[in-house]
């Protein structure tokens, strides 16, 4: 086993990736280029091991990739053997980034056995001398040789993709009308409606009769991807998603009525996929490659696919769009390589693009003099989470994330817009309208993550419109939507040494990089005045890095991370009086509660643990009404919906994600009361 720095990190096992059929025939075709050994036999052997326990889990048992990219074969080494990337860049990248979540975590001895193997794997012989690591070991390495030598790899992404049926879907709905006034018997939208509220009115199910609640039918996906997809329901039909994947079944009975599965065109940094959106009969997702892709959602149909994002300079889609009018709104993830952020527009008919705000202003765009003098390469601003809309104002919301480098800020000076900022567009232009900035040249990758949910309450005597902002610096914050007052800010996980300068010896933390609120926010219950907010707390050692090396479409931390021990990390869920910002009640999870929570007028909230427990409590107490352990952790969306009639409640298990670990297979329940199946 190798030693490391500080803690000791077995990373969480997942389900076995199946190997590539043909992997090892790939590395093997990958002819030695005429350059001398690098590495020792036993170093790669070593290193064979070491990549076995610490990165097989998200790399591939065969280097093939997985949740995390391919490290073997010509498309491999041709990526870093262009301008800007070379074999200095790629072991910076290992040593700086991995393994996830525990970044520089392995000894210098292990980092270099592991770099052994990707280069054993690639065709490198091995020679007499070990790799050391140093600067003219690793010029001496030229990974484009390699590629050229193993023949051509991959043609290059194409830029537009038209189904064979032509651009038009061969089913209706649901038309604007119906997304606008998002009805009960439906689940049209990833947060339920456009001002992702996460609250339906439906009261068959209540605080009586919940622990009466069974499970009525299961679908398992068929994969062993990430599963965070927030499902929806349209006509008594389900749609989800994976990174591939994209399936419809029947939501009252799980029977598959169809499924596609998307084959990449582009390299995948990672393979993270959180939903999609319906209308008019297109279902449209995001791909980790970089396309936005159009399904027919009647029979799965592929109408369009266009590449919007560029995986090579860290782009990836991994959020649900938002889908307004013929507008298609989504932008790409990636601030940890420093991609330069963006929100944008497209055609639903064919992905034609219409408009695109920088959330990384460009020179000589408003808010570019917020970066004051940066002395390294600058970006991020990525948006990976849901956007909430007032149909009324026209005016659509928006998470930026964090700032990159992401930790050194002194290197960045000034407030950074408009990362970590809540920004408010013009729908149908992408005009700026206001924005608030919630974490100003932030140091932690505390993203902001949710601009919902938008309501109307009472808030200091006065009824207001009110939107939520909430993000990974545990905080949730109400904002008036008309006069962009900051109303109340309240705490919902652990904070500590928040305002304590970073070093290189290390600054502990809380919330760490993966605290506070993550991919599923808050919802509202009008009822009891109360948002109900799940959360992650877990703290973490921030390391500076004596110097910082931009590598184009690679992490770009600046520094090293350690976590608290997994077993320290735990989650909450929490009830904000929105009258008063007071918490009035918390339920204890023993793990991270990254799950939907979803509030019903029948006065019972629905949330899930990564224990894999599925549960419904008492929206005025807290109070457990009903438990079922599903047997993997729940990570994604939970819903309501009814079909003939019967309430029905859906909840995602198993899959696991990129940084919560691996488990399970991607599978749905559902959950309803005793009765007559339709």
């Amino acid at each position: 086993m190798p030693t490391t720095r500080g803690t000791r990190w077995i990373l969480p096992s997942s389900a076995l990736i199946a190997a590539l059929a043909g992997a090892g025939q790939l590395a093997a075709q990958v002819h030695p280029a005429s350059q001398s050994g690098a590495y020792t036999t036993e170093q790669a052997e070593r290193g064979r091991r070491i990549y076995g326990t610490f990165c097989a889990g998200c790399h591939g048992t065969e280097l093939e990739g997985a949740v995390g990219p391919a490290l073997v074969g010509p498309a491999f080494l041709r990526k870093w053997g262009t301008p800007g990337r070379d074999a200095e860049g790629l072991f910076h990248l290992i040593r700086t980034t991995m393994p996830k979540p525990a970044s520089g975590s392995l000894s210098p001895e292990a980092y270099a056995q592991v770099f052994a193997y990707v280069l054993h794997r690639n065709g490198l012989p091995a020679g007499e001398g070990a790799f050391d690591g140093t600067a003219a070991a690793l010029q001496a390495i030229h990974l484009d040789r390699l590629a050229t030598s193993g023949g051509s790899g991959i043609t290059p992404a194409p830029a537009f993709i038209q189904g064979d049926r032509g651009l038009t879907p061969s089913g209706p709905g649901p038309a604007q009308a119906e997304l606008t006034a998002a009805g009960p018997t439906d689940w049209v939208n990833h947060t339920g409606s456009y001002s992702g509220q996460r609250y339906s009115p439906l009261s068959q199910i209540t605080a009586a009769n919940a622990p009466r609640l069974q499970v009525v039918c299961a679908y398992q996906v068929g994969s062993t991807e990430t599963f965070e997809t927030g499902p929806l329901v349209w006509h008594g039909v389900m749609y989800l998603t994976t990174p591939r994947i994209t399936a419809a079944i029947d939501a009252a009975t799980c029977r598959r009525r169809w499924s596609y599965t998307w084959e990449p065109r582009d390299e995948m940094p990672a393979e993270i996929n959180r939903g999609a959106a319906i209308k008019d009969g297109y279902l449209v997702r995001g791909t980790p490659d970089g396309y936005l892709v159009a399904l027919d959602a009647a029979d799965g149909h592929l109408l369009w696919a266009r590449q919007v994002a560029h995986p090579g300079s860290g782009e990836i889609i991994t959020m649900p769009p938002l889908v307004f009018e013929d507008l298609v709104i989504i932008g790409p993830a990636g601030s940890e390589a420093n991609i330069q952020g963006w929100i944008g527009a497209f055609k639903i008919g064919d992905g034609r693009p219409v408009w695109r705000f920088n959330t990384i202003p460009r020179p000589g765009e408003p808010g570019s003099e917020t970066w004051e003098n940066p002395s390294v390469p600058i970006g991020g601003g990525a948006v990976w989470t849901p956007l909430s809309l007032d149909v009324a104002k026209g005016e659509l919301y928006v998470a930026v994330t964090n700032p990159a480098p992401d930790f050194p800020a002194a290197l960045r000076p000034g407030k950074n817009l408009y990362t970590n900022a809540l920004v408010a567009l013009d729908v149908r232009t992408g005009a700026l309208r206001w924005y608030h900035q919630l974490v100003p040249n932030d140091a932690h990758d505390w993203d902001l993550t949710q601009v919902s949910p938008l309501f109307r309450a009472r808030v200091r005597g006065r009824l207001r419109n009110l939107i939520t902002a909430a993000g990974k610096d545990g905080f949730v914050t109400v904002l008036d939507r008309d006069t962009h007052e900051r109303l109340f800010q309240t705490a919902v996980t652990t904070r500590e040494n928040v305002d304590v300068p970073l070093t290189r010896a290390g600054t502990r933390s809380c919330p760490g990089l993966l605290g506070g609120v993550e991919w599923n926010g808050p919802a509202w219950l009008p009822a009891t005045n109360m948002l109900y907010v799940p959360t992650v707390d877990w703290c973490m050692t921030f390391k500076l890095a004596d110097s910082v090396k931009f590598v184009p479409g690679e992490g770009y931390l600046g520094g090293d991370v350690v976590f608290d021990p997994p077993e320290k990390a735990h989650g909450w869920l929490v009830a904000i009086d929105v009258r008063t910002g007071a918490v009035r009640w918390r339920y204890h999870s023993p793990k991270p509660m990254v799950a939907a929570v979803t509030a019903t007028a029948g006065r019972v909230v629905f949330a899930g643990e990564k224990t894999g427990d599925f549960l419904a409590l008492d929206a005025r107490s807290g109070r457990e009404l009903y438990r079922f352990n599903t047997g993997s952790g729940l990570m994604g969306g939970i819903i309501t919906y009814t079909v003939g009639g019967r309430q029905y409640v859906g909840a995602v298990s198993g899959g696991g994600s990129l940084n919560f670990g691996r488990e399970g297979s991607p599978t749905v329940f559902v959950f309803g009361l005793p009765g007559r199946r339709p």
